[in-house]
């Protein structure tokens, strides 16, 4: 899955302001996946996740958890036809009512609606694909984003009400809410931004309805011609074992019953891709363990939300990835 490559070229020069050496920006480059060519102006698209690790690995080496948090409070520009369809709409309602449609052209991993209620206006996110979920510090980097954009094309410097994110970050909350400036709240049952009502009538001083009717009927188009992006079946393993979760591990045979496999088919189709159930169990679970324990997770915690009977199995399985215990581990990291 790709996207514009503005978003990594944005990342990039808030983790060199951020006083980053170039070697070192280099090298988180390198541990996503990425090279300096890929955040070049002249790339047009990069890959989704690897966009995520950038994220990930920015905070790791800056000790910062907040870096994505930041990043997206500083994203004012967007040349994408969504970035475009808004900044020509008449208020902040419209510009997030023009644009829902056709956000999967530009970030094909999320939607977004708006929910109105008599006392507040909700901006509610979900995952197409719930396997990026586990990219929190990108998620965090949307989000804030988002609210960076919609203060661009008002041109206010409005506040939300609070920003609800699903994961948690247990020690690091107090951060978020001194860089955010308002309430932060994680651990939700939702990911949303909740806006005072009167926020959605903002003006947009650049509206043009003339534009604004042309690049709608320009993303008509390439809607049509997208059509259903092929998933891979890794992908879609990955989707439906993360929504299982923390409830249980799911098992391959009800996997392959989901995706409409025989068993058989199933581990077959899945060595054309290079990779395995097993595989993909393990490597999702190590990087969701990392995850947690980033977020400030007890052991226990992380063992039963990664479907392990006890604390002991977990600590078993995670060194067989790491090399070492995942309390040495979180010492080291």
């Amino acid at each position: 899955m790709e996207v514009d490559v503005s978003r990594l070229v944005h990342l990039v020069k808030t983790l060199e302001h951020s006083g980053a050496q170039t070697d070192v920006v280099g090298g988180v480059l390198k541990k996503s996946g990425l090279t300096r060519k890929d955040v070049a102006l002249t790339s047009k698209d990069v890959d989704y996740e690897k966009e995520a690790k950038f994220v990930r690995e920015a905070c790791e080496l800056l000790g910062d958890l907040t870096f994505g948090a930041r990043a997206g409070l500083s994203w004012r520009e967007s040349n994408s036809l969504t970035g475009y369809i808004s900044k020509y709409s008449k208020d902040l309602r419209a510009a997030i009512e023009n644009t829902a449609r056709f956000h999967e052209i530009v970030d094909p991993a999320i939607r977004y609606e708006l929910r109105i209620s008599s006392n507040f206006a909700a901006f509610e996110v979900s995952w197409k694909d719930a396997s990026y979920a586990k990219y929190h510090r990108h998620t965090e980097f949307l989000m804030f984003g988002v609210l960076s954009r919609m203060r661009a094309i008002t041109q206010s410097d409005f506040y939300p009400i609070e920003i609800r994110f699903d994961h948690e970050v247990r020690n690091s909350r107090s951060d978020f809410q001194k860089v955010a400036g308002f309430s932060v709240v994680f651990g939700a049952e939702t990911l949303e931004m909740i806006l005072p009502l009167p926020v959605l009538d903002l003006p947009i001083p650049t509206y043009d309805l003339r534009l604004r009717e042309h690049l709608t009927e320009y993303g008509e188009r390439l809607l049509a011609e997208r059509g259903s992006l092929k998933q891979s079946l890794r992908s879609k393993v990955e989707r439906l074992l993360t929504a299982a979760l923390p409830a249980r591990m799911l098992s391959a045979d009800e996997i392959a019953a989901s995706v409409g496999m025989s068993a058989r088919t199933f581990a077959r189709r899945l060595k054309e891709e290079g990779t395995s159930f097993r595989d993909i169990v393990d490597e999702l679970r190590f990087d969701l363990s990392k995850t947690f324990m980033k977020d400030g997770m007890r052991l226990a915690e992380i063992a039963f939300s990664l479907g392990y009977a006890d604390q002991a199995a977990f600590s078993t399985a995670f060194k067989r990835w790491a090399g070492v215990a995942p309390s040495s581990f979180h010492l080291m990291n």
